[in-house]
Protein backbone atom coordinates (compact mmCIF):
# COMPACT_ATOMS: atom_id res chain seq x y z
CA UNK A 1 0.00 0.00 0.00
CA UNK A 2 1.64 3.51 -0.90
CA UNK A 3 2.21 6.07 1.98
CA UNK A 4 0.06 8.35 0.75
CA UNK A 5 -3.07 6.09 1.22
CA UNK A 6 -3.09 6.22 4.98
CA UNK A 7 -2.07 10.02 5.48
CA UNK A 8 -4.83 11.68 7.16
CA UNK A 9 -5.90 14.74 5.25
CA UNK A 10 -4.85 18.06 5.87
CA UNK A 11 -8.16 20.10 5.21
CA UNK A 12 -10.69 17.42 7.09
CA UNK A 13 -11.07 16.97 10.49
CA UNK A 14 -13.37 14.53 12.26
CA UNK A 15 -17.36 15.93 12.72
CA UNK A 16 -17.06 15.22 16.05
CA UNK A 17 -14.01 17.86 16.66
CA UNK A 18 -14.05 20.57 18.72
CA UNK A 19 -14.88 23.17 16.11
CA UNK A 20 -12.82 26.44 16.83
CA UNK A 21 -11.92 27.92 13.50
CA UNK A 22 -8.63 29.83 12.74
CA UNK A 23 -7.05 28.67 16.41
CA UNK A 24 -4.38 26.75 14.29
CA UNK A 25 -4.47 28.33 10.60
CA UNK A 26 -6.62 31.38 10.47
CA UNK A 27 -9.56 29.28 9.57
CA UNK A 28 -8.33 28.98 6.26
CA UNK A 29 -6.90 25.24 6.13
CA UNK A 30 -8.87 22.46 7.99
CA UNK A 31 -12.75 21.93 7.31
CA UNK A 32 -14.71 19.51 8.73
CA UNK A 33 -16.45 17.02 6.47
CA UNK A 34 -19.89 17.59 4.47
CA UNK A 35 -22.78 16.61 6.92
CA UNK A 36 -23.97 14.79 3.98
CA UNK A 37 -26.38 12.73 5.72
CA UNK A 38 -28.17 14.78 8.29
CA UNK A 39 -28.38 17.73 5.73
CA UNK A 40 -29.81 14.99 3.02
CA UNK A 41 -32.33 14.18 6.25
CA UNK A 42 -33.44 17.96 6.70
CA UNK A 43 -33.23 18.50 2.81
CA UNK A 44 -36.30 15.44 2.49
CA UNK A 45 -38.17 16.52 5.12
CA UNK A 46 -38.42 20.19 4.05
CA UNK A 47 -39.25 18.89 0.15
CA UNK A 48 -41.63 16.37 1.49
CA UNK A 49 -43.97 19.30 2.93
CA UNK A 50 -43.34 21.38 0.68
CA UNK A 51 -44.22 18.90 -2.14
CA UNK A 52 -47.03 17.78 -0.21
CA UNK A 53 -48.57 21.27 -0.46
CA UNK A 54 -47.34 22.70 -3.86
CA UNK A 55 -51.18 22.65 -4.84
CA UNK A 56 -52.66 24.50 -2.45
CA UNK A 57 -55.03 27.51 -2.54
CA UNK A 58 -54.62 28.61 -5.79
CA UNK A 59 -52.39 30.70 -8.22
CA UNK A 60 -50.63 33.72 -6.72
CA UNK A 61 -50.97 36.57 -8.83
CA UNK A 62 -47.39 37.17 -9.27
CA UNK A 63 -47.52 33.24 -11.15
CA UNK A 64 -50.19 34.62 -12.66
CA UNK A 65 -47.98 37.55 -14.52
CA UNK A 66 -45.04 35.47 -14.90
CA UNK A 67 -47.06 33.50 -17.72
CA UNK A 68 -48.97 36.36 -18.82
CA UNK A 69 -45.91 37.62 -19.97
CA UNK A 70 -44.30 37.48 -23.44
CA UNK A 71 -40.68 36.19 -23.75
CA UNK A 72 -38.02 39.11 -24.20
CA UNK A 73 -34.51 39.83 -22.95
CA UNK A 74 -36.15 42.00 -20.18
CA UNK A 75 -39.35 43.83 -18.83
CA UNK A 76 -40.20 47.34 -17.52
CA UNK A 77 -40.52 46.24 -13.80
CA UNK A 78 -38.33 42.81 -13.89
CA UNK A 79 -35.58 41.17 -15.85
CA UNK A 80 -36.20 38.08 -17.60
CA UNK A 81 -35.55 34.53 -15.74
CA UNK A 82 -38.26 33.95 -13.26
CA UNK A 83 -40.86 34.50 -15.50
CA UNK A 84 -39.03 32.32 -18.23
CA UNK A 85 -38.48 29.72 -15.26
CA UNK A 86 -42.41 29.98 -15.06
CA UNK A 87 -42.69 29.62 -18.69
CA UNK A 88 -40.57 26.44 -19.53
CA UNK A 89 -42.28 25.06 -15.78
CA UNK A 90 -45.75 25.54 -17.26
CA UNK A 91 -44.80 23.87 -20.66
CA UNK A 92 -43.48 20.73 -19.03
CA UNK A 93 -45.99 20.34 -16.50
CA UNK A 94 -48.78 20.49 -18.68
CA UNK A 95 -50.28 23.58 -17.09
CA UNK A 96 -50.05 22.23 -13.97
CA UNK A 97 -50.23 24.76 -10.02
CA UNK A 98 -47.94 21.69 -8.62
CA UNK A 99 -45.63 21.56 -11.71
CA UNK A 100 -45.16 25.23 -11.90
CA UNK A 101 -43.72 25.40 -8.04
CA UNK A 102 -41.31 23.13 -8.39
CA UNK A 103 -38.64 24.99 -9.23
CA UNK A 104 -39.06 27.57 -6.22
CA UNK A 105 -39.29 24.07 -4.07
CA UNK A 106 -35.30 22.99 -5.88
CA UNK A 107 -34.24 26.81 -5.49
CA UNK A 108 -35.46 26.10 -1.12
CA UNK A 109 -33.31 22.85 -1.19
CA UNK A 110 -30.18 24.62 -2.90
CA UNK A 111 -31.01 27.33 -0.65
CA UNK A 112 -30.65 24.98 2.53
CA UNK A 113 -27.60 23.40 1.55
CA UNK A 114 -25.78 26.64 0.74
CA UNK A 115 -26.26 27.12 4.29
CA UNK A 116 -24.82 24.17 5.84
CA UNK A 117 -22.29 24.97 3.24
CA UNK A 118 -21.32 28.31 4.51
CA UNK A 119 -21.41 26.98 8.35
CA UNK A 120 -18.68 24.67 7.16
CA UNK A 121 -16.85 27.43 5.79
CA UNK A 122 -16.97 29.19 8.85
CA UNK A 123 -15.52 26.28 10.93
CA UNK A 124 -18.43 24.39 11.45
CA UNK A 125 -19.22 20.78 11.96
CA UNK A 126 -22.10 18.24 11.80
CA UNK A 127 -23.76 19.97 14.00
CA UNK A 128 -23.68 23.68 13.01
CA UNK A 129 -24.13 22.73 9.25
CA UNK A 130 -27.40 20.61 10.36
CA UNK A 131 -28.95 23.93 12.54
CA UNK A 132 -27.84 26.01 9.35
CA UNK A 133 -29.81 23.66 6.91
CA UNK A 134 -33.18 23.03 9.11
CA UNK A 135 -33.26 26.17 10.51
CA UNK A 136 -33.01 28.59 7.24
CA UNK A 137 -35.03 25.49 5.60
CA UNK A 138 -37.82 25.61 7.66
CA UNK A 139 -37.98 29.69 7.98
CA UNK A 140 -40.73 31.71 7.45
CA UNK A 141 -39.80 33.57 4.42
CA UNK A 142 -38.01 30.37 2.95
CA UNK A 143 -40.79 28.03 3.12
CA UNK A 144 -43.19 30.91 1.53
CA UNK A 145 -40.78 30.99 -1.16
CA UNK A 146 -40.56 27.48 -1.75
CA UNK A 147 -44.26 27.81 -1.77
CA UNK A 148 -44.71 30.12 -4.83
CA UNK A 149 -42.44 30.62 -7.44
CA UNK A 150 -41.53 34.03 -6.88
CA UNK A 151 -38.08 36.43 -7.72
CA UNK A 152 -37.57 36.23 -4.56
CA UNK A 153 -36.74 32.73 -3.69
CA UNK A 154 -34.56 32.84 -7.11
CA UNK A 155 -32.71 35.76 -5.74
CA UNK A 156 -31.96 34.01 -2.17
CA UNK A 157 -30.14 31.57 -4.12
CA UNK A 158 -28.21 33.81 -6.09
CA UNK A 159 -26.75 35.93 -3.12
CA UNK A 160 -25.92 33.12 -0.42
CA UNK A 161 -24.50 31.83 -3.78
CA UNK A 162 -22.44 34.88 -4.21
CA UNK A 163 -21.50 34.80 -0.56
CA UNK A 164 -20.39 31.29 -0.44
CA UNK A 165 -17.90 32.17 -3.59
CA UNK A 166 -17.12 35.35 -1.34
CA UNK A 167 -15.95 33.54 1.54
CA UNK A 168 -14.19 31.08 -0.26
CA UNK A 169 -12.51 33.60 -1.50
CA UNK A 170 -11.77 35.62 1.70
CA UNK A 171 -11.34 33.26 4.40
CA UNK A 172 -9.78 30.26 2.53
CA UNK A 173 -7.61 32.98 0.78
CA UNK A 174 -8.57 30.97 -2.66
CA UNK A 175 -9.18 34.27 -4.51
CA UNK A 176 -9.73 32.59 -8.27
CA UNK A 177 -13.39 32.25 -6.37
CA UNK A 178 -14.05 35.45 -7.69
CA UNK A 179 -14.45 34.16 -11.18
CA UNK A 180 -17.30 31.79 -9.84
CA UNK A 181 -19.22 34.91 -7.75
CA UNK A 182 -18.71 36.68 -10.96
CA UNK A 183 -20.72 33.62 -12.67
CA UNK A 184 -23.49 33.48 -10.37
CA UNK A 185 -23.71 37.56 -10.33
CA UNK A 186 -24.13 37.55 -14.12
CA UNK A 187 -27.21 35.00 -13.79
CA UNK A 188 -28.61 36.55 -11.01
CA UNK A 189 -29.24 39.93 -12.96
CA UNK A 190 -31.62 37.93 -14.79
CA UNK A 191 -33.34 37.82 -12.27
CA UNK A 192 -33.33 41.35 -10.34
CA UNK A 193 -30.79 44.27 -10.14
CA UNK A 194 -31.52 44.38 -6.67
CA UNK A 195 -27.89 42.02 -6.47
CA UNK A 196 -26.60 45.22 -6.59
CA UNK A 197 -26.82 46.16 -3.13
CA UNK A 198 -24.69 43.07 -2.13
CA UNK A 199 -22.20 44.61 -3.97
CA UNK A 200 -22.32 47.46 -2.73
CA UNK A 201 -22.31 46.13 0.97
CA UNK A 202 -19.60 44.16 0.50
CA UNK A 203 -17.10 46.68 -1.05
CA UNK A 204 -18.18 48.92 1.91
CA UNK A 205 -17.37 46.27 4.36
CA UNK A 206 -14.17 45.71 2.36
CA UNK A 207 -13.28 49.28 2.77
CA UNK A 208 -14.40 49.62 6.63
CA UNK A 209 -12.83 46.58 7.82
CA UNK A 210 -10.83 44.80 5.06
CA UNK A 211 -9.20 42.92 3.98
CA UNK A 212 -8.71 46.07 1.46
CA UNK A 213 -5.87 44.09 -0.80
CA UNK A 214 -9.18 42.20 -2.33
CA UNK A 215 -10.26 45.29 -3.47
CA UNK A 216 -7.43 45.34 -5.96
CA UNK A 217 -6.86 41.72 -6.65
CA UNK A 218 -7.09 40.98 -10.65
CA UNK A 219 -9.43 37.73 -10.00
CA UNK A 220 -12.17 39.52 -8.00
CA UNK A 221 -12.54 42.41 -11.22
CA UNK A 222 -12.15 39.12 -13.69
CA UNK A 223 -14.88 38.29 -11.62
CA UNK A 224 -16.69 41.48 -11.87
CA UNK A 225 -16.17 41.37 -15.79
CA UNK A 226 -17.08 38.18 -16.22
CA UNK A 227 -20.48 39.57 -14.52
CA UNK A 228 -20.65 41.79 -17.14
CA UNK A 229 -20.45 39.54 -19.92
CA UNK A 230 -23.07 37.18 -18.92
CA UNK A 231 -25.65 39.77 -18.07
CA UNK A 232 -24.96 42.18 -21.02
CA UNK A 233 -27.86 41.20 -23.14
CA UNK A 234 -30.19 42.30 -19.84
CA UNK A 235 -28.33 45.35 -18.94
CA UNK A 236 -28.45 46.65 -22.37
CA UNK A 237 -31.91 46.04 -22.19
CA UNK A 238 -32.31 48.28 -18.97
CA UNK A 239 -29.75 50.85 -21.30
CA UNK A 240 -32.06 51.13 -24.25
CA UNK A 241 -35.20 50.99 -21.91
CA UNK A 242 -34.52 54.26 -20.36
CA UNK A 243 -33.52 52.02 -17.19
CA UNK A 244 -36.91 50.89 -15.80
CA UNK A 245 -35.64 48.90 -13.02
CA UNK A 246 -35.22 52.34 -11.50
CA UNK A 247 -38.66 53.48 -12.28
CA UNK A 248 -40.09 50.57 -10.63
CA UNK A 249 -37.88 50.64 -7.99
CA UNK A 250 -39.50 54.43 -7.20
CA UNK A 251 -42.91 53.12 -7.64
CA UNK A 252 -42.35 50.67 -5.16
CA UNK A 253 -40.49 53.17 -2.71
CA UNK A 254 -43.73 56.03 -3.24
CA UNK A 255 -46.68 52.80 -3.44
CA UNK A 256 -44.95 51.18 -0.12
CA UNK A 257 -42.16 52.96 1.20
CA UNK A 258 -43.38 54.23 4.28
CA UNK A 259 -44.64 50.83 5.14
CA UNK A 260 -41.73 49.22 4.97
CA UNK A 261 -39.36 51.35 7.05
CA UNK A 262 -42.24 50.76 9.92
CA UNK A 263 -41.98 47.06 9.33
CA UNK A 264 -38.62 46.69 8.83
CA UNK A 265 -36.88 45.94 12.18
CA UNK A 266 -39.92 43.83 12.85
CA UNK A 267 -39.01 41.65 9.81
CA UNK A 268 -35.43 41.12 10.25
CA UNK A 269 -36.66 39.38 13.09
CA UNK A 270 -39.37 37.15 12.12
CA UNK A 271 -38.34 36.18 8.32
CA UNK A 272 -36.69 33.33 9.91
CA UNK A 273 -38.75 33.56 12.49
CA UNK A 274 -38.30 34.73 16.38
CA UNK A 275 -37.08 32.06 17.96
CA UNK A 276 -33.87 31.62 15.91
CA UNK A 277 -33.36 35.30 15.42
CA UNK A 278 -30.33 35.05 18.72
CA UNK A 279 -28.58 32.88 16.69
CA UNK A 280 -28.19 35.21 13.54
CA UNK A 281 -27.44 38.28 15.77
CA UNK A 282 -24.72 35.97 17.33
CA UNK A 283 -23.33 35.42 13.74
CA UNK A 284 -23.74 39.28 12.92
CA UNK A 285 -21.38 39.35 16.34
CA UNK A 286 -19.25 36.52 15.92
CA UNK A 287 -18.30 37.90 12.47
CA UNK A 288 -17.07 41.87 13.88
CA UNK A 289 -15.08 40.34 16.78
CA UNK A 290 -13.65 36.43 16.38
CA UNK A 291 -10.17 36.31 15.32
CA UNK A 292 -10.46 33.79 12.73
CA UNK A 293 -13.11 35.42 10.92
CA UNK A 294 -11.53 38.59 10.64
CA UNK A 295 -10.96 38.19 6.92
CA UNK A 296 -14.58 37.54 6.36
CA UNK A 297 -15.90 40.80 9.13
CA UNK A 298 -16.84 42.60 5.55
CA UNK A 299 -19.85 40.31 5.60
CA UNK A 300 -21.52 41.99 8.74
CA UNK A 301 -21.20 45.01 7.24
CA UNK A 302 -22.98 44.57 4.40
CA UNK A 303 -25.42 43.41 5.95
CA UNK A 304 -25.78 46.66 7.80
CA UNK A 305 -25.02 48.55 4.67
CA UNK A 306 -28.02 47.15 2.70
CA UNK A 307 -30.75 47.27 5.74
CA UNK A 308 -29.83 51.14 5.43
CA UNK A 309 -29.97 51.18 1.92
CA UNK A 310 -33.56 49.60 2.00
CA UNK A 311 -34.64 51.99 4.51
CA UNK A 312 -33.27 55.24 2.78
CA UNK A 313 -34.82 53.72 -0.51
CA UNK A 314 -37.72 52.44 0.98
CA UNK A 315 -37.25 49.09 -0.44
CA UNK A 316 -38.62 46.38 0.66
CA UNK A 317 -37.48 44.26 4.52
CA UNK A 318 -37.17 40.94 2.71
CA UNK A 319 -34.09 42.72 0.70
CA UNK A 320 -31.75 41.52 3.19
CA UNK A 321 -32.47 37.86 3.35
CA UNK A 322 -29.33 36.44 1.55
CA UNK A 323 -27.23 38.14 3.93
CA UNK A 324 -29.69 37.29 7.09
CA UNK A 325 -29.18 33.19 5.68
CA UNK A 326 -25.14 34.08 5.63
CA UNK A 327 -25.30 35.55 9.35
CA UNK A 328 -27.36 32.51 10.15
CA UNK A 329 -25.08 30.38 9.01
CA UNK A 330 -22.13 31.78 10.88
CA UNK A 331 -24.69 32.17 14.10
CA UNK A 332 -24.80 27.98 13.49
CA UNK A 333 -21.18 27.72 14.39
CA UNK A 334 -20.84 29.78 16.93
CA UNK A 335 -24.34 28.29 18.96
CA UNK A 336 -22.71 24.99 18.10
CA UNK A 337 -19.82 25.89 20.44
CA UNK A 338 -21.94 27.19 22.50
CA UNK A 339 -23.82 23.95 22.77
CA UNK A 340 -20.86 21.91 23.07
CA UNK A 341 -19.35 23.53 26.08
CA UNK A 342 -22.57 22.01 28.16
CA UNK A 343 -22.17 18.48 29.36
CA UNK A 344 -25.35 18.23 30.53
CA UNK A 345 -27.03 18.92 26.86
CA UNK A 346 -29.33 21.37 28.22
CA UNK A 347 -28.11 23.87 25.89
CA UNK A 348 -28.91 21.05 22.72
CA UNK A 349 -32.24 20.32 24.21
CA UNK A 350 -33.43 24.75 24.29
CA UNK A 351 -32.01 24.69 20.98
CA UNK A 352 -33.53 21.70 19.21
CA UNK A 353 -37.22 23.03 21.05
CA UNK A 354 -36.57 26.81 19.52
CA UNK A 355 -36.34 25.36 15.92
CA UNK A 356 -38.75 23.26 16.37
CA UNK A 357 -41.42 25.53 17.56
CA UNK A 358 -40.26 27.71 14.59
CA UNK A 359 -40.28 25.45 11.70
CA UNK A 360 -44.37 24.49 13.27
CA UNK A 361 -45.13 28.32 13.32
CA UNK A 362 -43.48 28.92 9.93
CA UNK A 363 -45.13 26.25 8.40
CA UNK A 364 -48.69 27.40 9.47
CA UNK A 365 -47.65 30.46 8.23
CA UNK A 366 -46.24 30.10 4.97
CA UNK A 367 -47.89 27.22 3.69
CA UNK A 368 -51.58 25.81 3.24
CA UNK A 369 -51.99 23.95 5.92
CA UNK A 370 -54.91 25.67 7.20
CA UNK A 371 -58.77 24.80 5.13
CA UNK A 372 -59.30 27.79 3.08
CA UNK A 373 -62.53 27.89 4.96
CA UNK A 374 -61.35 29.33 7.85
CA UNK A 375 -58.43 30.72 6.66
CA UNK A 376 -60.03 34.39 6.95
CA UNK A 377 -61.13 34.37 10.54
CA UNK A 378 -57.18 33.74 11.69
CA UNK A 379 -53.94 35.59 11.35
CA UNK A 380 -51.88 34.35 8.28
CA UNK A 381 -53.41 36.27 5.44
CA UNK A 382 -52.36 39.71 7.41
CA UNK A 383 -49.13 38.02 8.09
CA UNK A 384 -47.92 36.64 4.98
CA UNK A 385 -49.69 38.44 2.07
CA UNK A 386 -48.80 35.68 -0.11
CA UNK A 387 -51.48 33.21 0.95
CA UNK A 388 -54.26 35.91 1.03
CA UNK A 389 -53.32 36.65 -2.78
CA UNK A 390 -53.46 33.05 -3.46
CA UNK A 391 -56.82 32.33 -2.91
CA UNK A 392 -60.37 33.50 -4.74
CA UNK A 393 -59.14 33.74 -7.93
CA UNK A 394 -61.77 31.47 -9.87
CA UNK A 395 -64.26 32.82 -8.35
CA UNK A 396 -63.47 36.15 -8.89
CA UNK A 397 -63.18 35.06 -12.44
CA UNK A 398 -66.69 33.79 -12.39
CA UNK A 399 -68.11 36.86 -11.58
CA UNK A 400 -66.24 38.76 -14.16
CA UNK A 401 -67.70 36.03 -17.03
CA UNK A 402 -70.80 36.03 -14.97
CA UNK A 403 -71.15 40.23 -15.54
CA UNK A 404 -69.84 39.80 -19.26
CA UNK A 405 -72.59 36.87 -20.04
CA UNK A 406 -75.53 39.50 -19.18
CA UNK A 407 -74.11 42.05 -21.82
CA UNK A 408 -76.12 42.48 -24.79
CA UNK A 409 -75.15 40.30 -27.64
CA UNK A 410 -74.03 44.06 -29.41
CA UNK A 411 -72.22 45.64 -26.30
CA UNK A 412 -70.29 41.86 -26.09
CA UNK A 413 -69.06 42.15 -29.97
CA UNK A 414 -67.92 45.07 -29.31
CA UNK A 415 -66.38 45.05 -25.52
CA UNK A 416 -62.80 44.36 -23.60
CA UNK A 417 -61.93 43.89 -20.54
CA UNK A 418 -59.60 46.40 -18.88
CA UNK A 419 -58.09 45.49 -15.19
CA UNK A 420 -56.25 47.38 -12.53
CA UNK A 421 -53.74 44.98 -11.71
CA UNK A 422 -51.76 41.92 -13.30
CA UNK A 423 -53.36 39.65 -11.19
CA UNK A 424 -56.58 40.80 -12.31
CA UNK A 425 -55.24 40.03 -15.66
CA UNK A 426 -53.19 36.76 -15.08
CA UNK A 427 -56.09 35.18 -13.63
CA UNK A 428 -58.96 35.99 -16.25
CA UNK A 429 -56.62 35.02 -19.05
CA UNK A 430 -55.61 31.83 -17.02
CA UNK A 431 -58.73 30.56 -16.10
CA UNK A 432 -61.56 32.31 -18.44
CA UNK A 433 -59.78 33.32 -21.47
CA UNK A 434 -62.00 31.25 -23.32
CA UNK A 435 -65.33 32.93 -22.27
CA UNK A 436 -63.74 36.61 -22.35
CA UNK A 437 -62.87 39.21 -24.72
CA UNK A 438 -59.50 40.39 -25.12
CA UNK A 439 -57.98 41.42 -21.79
CA UNK A 440 -55.62 44.36 -20.91
CA UNK A 441 -54.00 46.44 -18.18
CA UNK A 442 -52.17 49.16 -17.91
CA UNK A 443 -50.05 47.71 -14.74
CA UNK A 444 -46.45 47.51 -15.48
CA UNK A 445 -45.16 45.57 -18.52
CA UNK A 446 -49.10 44.58 -18.98
CA UNK A 447 -49.29 48.94 -20.43
CA UNK A 448 -46.83 48.24 -23.00
CA UNK A 449 -49.24 45.62 -24.20
CA UNK A 450 -52.05 47.99 -25.30
CA UNK A 451 -53.66 50.06 -26.23
CA UNK A 452 -57.49 48.43 -27.34
CA UNK A 453 -58.54 48.89 -30.70
CA UNK A 454 -60.96 51.59 -31.48
CA UNK A 455 -63.69 49.80 -32.31
CA UNK A 456 -64.03 48.21 -28.84
CA UNK A 457 -66.81 50.79 -27.57
CA UNK A 458 -68.03 48.52 -24.42
CA UNK A 459 -65.36 48.20 -21.58
CA UNK A 460 -65.90 45.56 -18.82
CA UNK A 461 -63.49 46.87 -16.21
CA UNK A 462 -62.20 45.36 -13.04
CA UNK A 463 -60.97 47.20 -10.12
CA UNK A 464 -60.11 50.48 -12.78
CA UNK A 465 -62.08 52.80 -11.37
CA UNK A 466 -65.93 53.36 -9.62
CA UNK A 467 -68.65 54.68 -12.49
CA UNK A 468 -68.21 57.70 -11.23
CA UNK A 469 -64.58 58.39 -11.76
CA UNK A 470 -64.99 56.85 -15.68
CA UNK A 471 -68.28 58.42 -16.61
CA UNK A 472 -65.89 61.70 -18.11
CA UNK A 473 -64.38 59.50 -20.55
CA UNK A 474 -67.73 57.52 -21.42
CA UNK A 475 -70.89 58.02 -22.13
CA UNK A 476 -72.76 55.75 -19.46
CA UNK A 477 -70.93 54.34 -16.69
CA UNK A 478 -73.05 51.55 -14.09
CA UNK A 479 -71.75 49.60 -11.26
CA UNK A 480 -72.84 45.57 -12.09
CA UNK A 481 -70.76 44.03 -8.99
CA UNK A 482 -67.91 43.59 -6.92
CA UNK A 483 -65.49 40.83 -6.43
CA UNK A 484 -66.57 38.80 -3.28
CA UNK A 485 -64.27 35.42 -2.24
CA UNK A 486 -66.91 34.42 -0.25
CA UNK A 487 -63.98 33.08 1.84
CA UNK A 488 -63.94 36.70 4.34
CA UNK A 489 -60.22 37.03 3.02
CA UNK A 490 -59.17 40.37 2.77
CA UNK A 491 -56.97 40.56 0.01
CA UNK A 492 -56.19 43.09 -2.45
CA UNK A 493 -59.06 41.82 -4.97
CA UNK A 494 -61.91 41.71 -2.68
CA UNK A 495 -64.72 44.56 -3.12
CA UNK A 496 -62.72 45.48 -6.30
CA UNK A 497 -65.81 47.25 -8.58
CA UNK A 498 -66.73 45.97 -11.86
CA UNK A 499 -68.06 48.33 -14.69
CA UNK A 500 -69.60 48.22 -17.81
CA UNK A 501 -68.93 51.30 -19.81
CA UNK A 502 -70.21 52.80 -23.22
CA UNK A 503 -69.58 54.90 -25.63
CA UNK A 504 -66.38 56.02 -25.65
CA UNK A 505 -65.27 60.04 -25.54
CA UNK A 506 -62.13 59.91 -25.20
CA UNK A 507 -59.97 57.35 -27.77
CA UNK A 508 -57.62 54.07 -26.40
CA UNK A 509 -54.70 55.97 -27.75
CA UNK A 510 -55.26 59.17 -25.76
CA UNK A 511 -56.66 57.27 -22.62
CA UNK A 512 -54.23 54.90 -22.51
CA UNK A 513 -51.37 56.64 -21.16
CA UNK A 514 -53.22 57.41 -17.88
CA UNK A 515 -54.36 53.81 -17.83
CA UNK A 516 -50.88 53.03 -17.48
CA UNK A 517 -49.26 52.69 -14.25
CA UNK A 518 -46.10 51.60 -12.49
CA UNK A 519 -46.30 49.78 -9.03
Amino acid sequence: MSSHATRPRADVVPPDAPQQPGIDDGGRGRLAPIAWRPVGVVAGLVATLLLATNGGYGYHRDELYFLLLRPDWGYRDQPPLTPAIARLADALSGGSLWGLRLPATLCVLAALLLAALLAREFGGGTLAQTLAAFGLGTGAATLIFGHVLLTAGVDVLVWLGIILCATRALLRDQPRWWLAAGTVLGIGLYNKLLVVLLLVGLAVGLLALGPRRALVNRWLWAGVALALLIGAPNLVYQLTHDLPQADMAGAIADDKGAESRTTFVPFQLILIGPPLAAIWIAGLVGLLRRAAWRPVRALAVAYLTVCVLVLVSGGQPYYTYGLLGALFAAGCVVTADWIRRDRRRTRLTLVAAAAGVNAVVSAVIALPLLPVGVLGATPVPGINITAADSVGWPRYVDQVVRAYDELPAADRAAAIVLTANYGEAGALTRLGADRLPVIYSGHNELGYYGPPPESATVLLGVGVGEAGELSRHFGTCALVGRLDNGLGVDNEEQGVPIVVCREPRTSWQQLWPMIQHFD
